[in-house]
């Protein structure tokens, strides 16, 4: 058993920022981070376009808050819109005191880019590695804090409330007291108590089976948190990023970043013409979640399996110096782009809800916070606006921080809990059946669940995506737990509640289109 002051559970940005923050103001706390692989592999490592932050005279707040209203679909909270963009700056300035290194012009200002939804240049990067450059910066200073440790290859299993104790449940009324946690190469399971737990687990993209996300993103923290009774809301809202390298041979796919076509590429079809112009008058920079729809639609009247992105016409010494990632990407699966358009198609990216949470990333449970993709605060609405995640971990891991750090010292944490129980589970002789219902549950989600739904395809979904509950849940009953057990048993609750959110739904909006409700 492990006690500890604050516990985190993941190793992006949302759960690194606040566990520095936490552990800079008072040296005596002490700080877990436990994280389910190694703690450099979390989505933050994968995002390349950037941070959209407002730094130019000729931008403003106002501007932003439109634009993020605007590609939101009307469902945004506007107070926590304002709220996030006006913080914008001072978590940049703390992201450069830290050490991360954002691209400049000649002239020494901040190169600013321009991605689709967005009216202004105003997306800090580094080069097409953005996220991956903060983690590493964040991960030097957590190395120099000597009261934070990182538990690699650590799986959080559930978190610990009433439930686990035998205390008397009362409606609406849970308190978060750690979480059960898997020691992935020892076998052990112990529980780690906290005053405070920070979900910080990352989204759930692995549910489907085409997907930028890397395989870590198995909805484990909003799986958790719904066991735990924790309030989740629109999930529904799951955003397909536009252009994701069409190359059938890697899993998961890789991102060709939304500023490529916001430095001038254009979509074309396999016969060459270009067709944004049919479906928004932004053309390639209209958002997401119309690009996405109009390459869909292209598709299903072509039966083509990809479009393309034409950057022949642009500077490519410019395009090599911003996005060297993409271009050697390209280059190693025989695409040079002076000569060639690159193959792409729309791809599961990010989950616009969650964890429903407050302005200080407080959940419905008492003590347990959450931030960054597993969570829903209200910034997204129906659509997230490109470049405003990695903003939105990094405000709320500092809004949590403020909250968490005036209650610390008023919770006590428990003397003890039950141990695990494993009592009557065997090792399972073969993980077939896993990796067979993982496949099965992700192409009933892309079959069913996809950029464009059907009220008959849901319930078809609802009734298979069931049917792998029983069987799954009868295996965990009787199973000696596992990683890959475990991220089964969390992609079918969170497909669960995308099903169940979106036969609610009654109106399209944002990245949510349901046929029937035409």
């Amino acid at each position: 058993m492990i006690k500890t002051d604050i516990l985190v559970i993941g190793s992006g940005a949302a759960g690194l920022s606040f566990a520095l923050k936490v552990a800079q103001n008072d040296s005596s706390l002490r700080v877990t981070v436990a994280t389910k692989v190694d703690r450099s592999e979390s989505n933050t490592k994968y995002a390349q376009g950037g941070i959209a932050v407002v730094v130019d005279e000729s931008d403003s707040f106002e501007s932003h808050v439109q634009d993020t209203l605007t590609a939101g679909a009307g469902i945004c909270d506007e107070s926590i819109v304002r709220m996030v963009v006006e913080e914008a700056p001072e978590r940049l300035k703390e992201l450069v005191e830290w050490g991360a290194r954002f691209d400049i012009t000649h002239a020494g200002e901040l190169d600013l880019g321009k991605e689709g939804g967005h009216g202004k240049n105003r997306i800090v990067h580094h080069k097409d590695v953005t996220g991956l450059e903060i983690e590493q910066k964040l991960l030097i200073q957590i190395g120099e804090t000597r009261n934070i440790r990182i538990l690699d290859h650590h799986f959080a299993i559930d978190l610990i409330t009433e439930h686990h104790l035998n205390m008397e449940l009362v409606p609406d009324k849970r308190t978060c007291y750690g979480a059960y946690i898997l020691d992935v190469k020892s076998g052990a399971i112990e529980p780690i108590l906290s005053k405070i737990t920070m979900l910080a687990c990352g989204g759930l993209g692995q549910v489907y089976a085409h997907t930028t996300n890397p395989l870590v993103a198995t909805g484990d923290g909003i799986a958790m948190a719904y066991r735990a009774q924790a309030k989740i809301w629109e999930i529904e809202y799951i955003q397909f990023h536009p252009t994701a390298l069409y190359f059938p041979e890697e899993s998961p796919s890789f991102l060709i970043s939304e500023a490529v076509r916001g430095e001038g590429a254009y979509l074309i079809t396999k016969s060459g013409e270009r067709f944004m112009s049919k479906y928004d008058n932004r053309l390639e920079l209209a958002s997401r979640d119309i690009v996405a729809k109009a390459i869909d639609n292209e598709l299903k009247i072509s039966g083509d399996n990809c479009v393309y992105l034409d950057c022949k016409h642009l500077n490519i010494e410019d395009f090599k110096n911003h996005f060297p990632n993409i271009y050697e990407k390209c280059l190693s699966i025989g695409i040079n782009i002076e000569v060639n358009e690159i193959p792409v198609v729309p791809a599961v990216h990010y989950s616009c809800g969650g964890v429903a949470v407050d302005s200080n990333g407080q959940t419905s449970i008492t003590n347990l916070f959450s931030s960054g993709e597993c969570s829903r605060t209200g910034l997204h609405g129906a659509n997230r606006l490109a470049s405003n995640s990695l903003l939105e971990a990094l405000v709320y891991s500092n809004r949590s921080y403020l909250a968490a750090k005036q209650v610390l010292d008023k919770i006590e944490i428990l003397e003890s809990v039950p141990c695990w129980n494993e009592e009557g589970t065997i090792t399972p002789r073969e993980r077939v059946i896993i990796s067979h219902n993982r496949k099965e549950l992700q192409a009933i989600m892309s079959d069913y669940v996809g950029i464009v739904k059907s009220n008959d395809r849901l319930k078809r979904a609802h009734k298979r995506v069931y049917g792998l509950y029983q069987e799954v849940e009868e295996l965990y009953e009787k199973s000696k737990v596992s990683v890959q057990l475990c991220e089964l048993r969390n992609l079918i609750t969170a497909s669960h509640l995308i099903i169940t959110q979106s036969l609610k739904q009654e109106k399209n909006q944002g990245v949510f289109y349901n046929s029937d409700l035409v």
